[in-house]
């Protein structure tokens, strides 16, 4: 589902259909989160900047507040704008859809991992932060089995 060291972050589970993007935690773990949680905010402004500036002096930061999205293993995703690294040394386009898996549950150990359709397995922690995932389904394969023809026609390919 969660990296066990994102398990101190605020989360929720996934939704099919959702654009989800790979993103480093302050921990130093990467997991999944929504792009809309990582934009910036705009400030609230009285109209005097330098009034504005003089508050943040005396504020405490904020905690961090972007949520994880928890997959659970199963899970079709879509994986893009896969590095070039990786797409040479595993045999992979750009675009590949991939199951979500998780390695095994040993301690101290980031276990949350993608599978490609040839089996080879890659560590979230490979992938590059803002890499694009869509969740075609959180159900496994068997369950819930999204065809080519419907990817083409959500303009997934």
């Amino acid at each position: 589902m969660c990296d066990y060291s994102l398990m101190g972050v605020p989360n929720r589970l996934a939704r099919d259909g959702e654009e989800l993007v790979v993103y480093g935690f302050p921990m130093g773990s990467k997991g999944m989160t929504s792009p809309a949680e990582i934009a910036p905010h705009p400030r609230e402004t009285t109209g005097w900047p330098l009034w504005e500036e003089l508050k943040g002096l005396f504020r405490s930061p904020k905690p961090h507040s972007v949520p994880a999205v928890c997959i659970p293993p199963g899970a079709q995703l879509l994986l893009r704008d896969i590095p070039s690294d990786i797409q040479h040394s595993l045999c992979v386009g750009p675009v590949e859809r991939v199951t979500f898996t998780q390695f095994d549950m040993a301690e101290n150990r980031h276990r949350d991992a993608v599978r490609f359709a040839d089996g080879s397995e890659i560590s979230l922690q490979c992938l590059s932060d803002g890499q694009r995932v869509t969740v075609l389904s959180v159900g496994s394969d068997e369950t819930n089995e999204i065809s080519q023809d419907t990817l083409i026609r959500l303009g997934r390919f």
